[in-house]
């Protein structure tokens, strides 16, 4: 007998609402680590001679790639979780706002936090948003390297 996955199976009375269970198995399966842009990121940086550590918990904010010698961090993120366009976003969420806006809130506002503390460690800091990464990853390469050149 096969191990079958949980079905997921939507509430009656409410669509597109699934019980706590299925949410969670829902919730699991977003990634917040080897991201699709994360990688190619990553894979352009070795490319050029680039030799990074990946999430590195000592630092603040546990960044996506640390270059430590250069003292550089790099986090990649993504639009829901950080708040990209927010101001316009924010009014699109309609489902458990009292819920979803004080929590990406907060991811913003920690963001904000572990970027002043890491620079007042001696780090120069990158953020970049997924879609940049996906769509003109050159252009997020050109202002690591530049930040490399002139530290080497």
């Amino acid at each position: 007998m096969k191990n079958k996955k949980p079905a997921l199976i939507k509430a009656k009375s409410l669509p597109g609402f699934y019980t706590t269970k299925e949410r969670s198995v829902l919730m699991a399966k977003i990634k917040s680590k080897e991201t699709k842009a994360e990688i190619m990121f990553r894979k352009a940086l070795w490319v050029k001679g680039i030799r990074y550590r990946k999430h590195l918990r000592k630092l603040p904010g546990n960044p996506d790639i640390v270059i430590n010698k250069l003292k550089i961090v790099i986090f990649i993120d993504g639009e829901f979780w950080h708040g990209h366009d927010w101001e316009i976003k924010k009014t699109k969420i309609k489902a458990n706002r009292a819920y979803w806006l004080p929590k990406i809130e907060r991811n913003m506002q920690r963001d904000k936090e572990n970027t002043e503390k890491l620079e007042l460690m001696g780090y120069k800091v990158f953020r970049f948003w997924e879609h940049e990464i996906k769509k003109n990853i050159s252009e997020c390469m050109s202002s690591i390297l530049g930040c490399v050149s002139a530290n080497k």
